[in-house]
């Protein structure tokens, strides 16, 4: 990212900022970032650390000499005068990452660059022992109170552009940005049950970096189909309501998410671990807790079947899922009668819940479903 980019996009995340914090420094400038740097500060830290500098960095502090809050627990970065090598400036960062990269005899962190001033228990480096095809420095952030290791980033641009999607994700400002990415995730909505797969899933997964609750969900079911089920966003999108951007409609979350995270928690229960559904129980409003109690009640009940969705849909996937050998070329074509329950219903997320139906379902065969044109 040159100049000519970073200007309007700080500009436009310095504006967003303040609409988030009104109430702080109301009377300041509206800018986030400092003077510009000049030519010859950059050269003189290049002198002074004894190489160029990655371009976007450097692009970045001819804008700005430095930032304020860089990410929700980075508070400020480093201009020219402060910019330094990690292991001269904080060498306890430095020695406790250098610890856990085995085999390289010069780790990352010990010859890293720290660019951040400011932080809550953590340190943002750039490593000029991974450098890409442009000469971008690969950019890392650690958080002692994370428990996990660095986290990579491909630049410092692309650090910042996460940061700046975490500050979306966590402080919600109406704005422009958050009515752009509405209007993709509906666009993608529509081509998703148009039978594109990958643009949504792309667009999904962008929106929900920026907090964009409604694109969790519809993400959350392209990847079920798909057998991506390694994380659910219930738990966040069912407690924490004064955060929420968007809000789950309640028949929907009884009728397609709920078998499926029953029949979660009956497998968790066998291996003695936890569930959305437990963390629910304890944690969730009293609206869901009476959801939950409701679906719990009549599974059962005697004759108590799975509901795949629209009756028609309903009907032909409990024949197709009976037909033996016939049943995956049946469940197909009874794809042709299935209709969204909802406009934020996307494929028939509940056939999972049934064991015949996941075992017929493989990721390939899921993605066969989400590339047909529905309802």
């Amino acid at each position: 990212m040159d100049r000519h980019a970073w200007k309007p996009f700080l500009q436009r995340w310095s504006q967003e900022w303040r609409i988030a914090h009104p109430d702080e420094e109301p009377d300041g400038d509206p800018w986030l970032g400092c003077p510009p740097a000049t030519e010859e500060e950059v050269r003189a830290l290049e002198s002074r650390l004894g190489c160029v500098l990655p371009p976007s960095l450097r692009e970045f502090l001819l804008v700005t000499n430095g930032w304020r809050h860089a990410g929700n627990f980075v508070w400020s970065l480093r201009g020219t005068e402060e910019i330094g090598w990690l292991a001269d400036l904080e060498p306890m960062w430095a020695e406790v990452y250098a610890d856990g990269e085995e085999g390289d005899a010069e780790p990352a962190a010990a010859r890293s660059l720290l660019i951040s001033l400011e932080a809550d228990a953590g340190v943002v480096y750039l490593d000029p022992g991974d450098v890409d095809e442009r000469g971008e420095w690969a950019a890392y952030d650690v958080f002692s109170w994370t428990a996990m290791g660095p986290e990579r980033h491909g630049s410092f641009s692309e650090k910042m552009y996460d940061f700046y999607a975490g500050f979306h994700a966590l402080d919600r400002p109406q704005c422009e940005t958050q009515r752009e990415w509405d209007a993709e995730v509906e666009d993608a909505r529509l081509a998703s049950l148009r039978g594109e797969v990958d643009r949504p899933l792309a667009v999904f997964a962008q929106a929900e970096r920026f907090g964009r609750d409604r694109a969790s969900f519809l993400h959350f079911q392209m990847r079920t189909l798909l057998r991506q089920e390694d994380d659910d966003p219930f738990d966040r999108l069912l407690t924490g309501a004064d955060t929420r951007s968007w809000t789950l409609d309640e028949g929907l979350f009884a009728a397609q998410a709920l078998p499926l995270l029953f029949a979660a928690h009956d497998r968790a229960r066998r291996f003695g671990s936890g569930s959305t559904i437990q963390h629910l129980w304890e944690r969730g409003p009293q609206r869901v807790k009476h959801l939950l109690g409701r679906y719990q009640a009549r599974r059962k009940e005697p004759g108590f079947r799975l509901c795949f969705g629209n009756p028609e849909f309903d009907a032909a996937a409990h024949v197709a899922l009976d037909a033996g050998e016939e049943a995956w070329p049946r469940l197909r074509d009874a794809l042709a009668c299935w209709r969204p329950l909802h406009e934020d219903h996307l494929a028939p997320i509940a056939l999972l819940a049934d064991p015949r139906a996941a075992r017929l379902i493989t990721p390939e065969r899921g993605r066969e479903l989400l590339a047909t044109s529905r309802g």
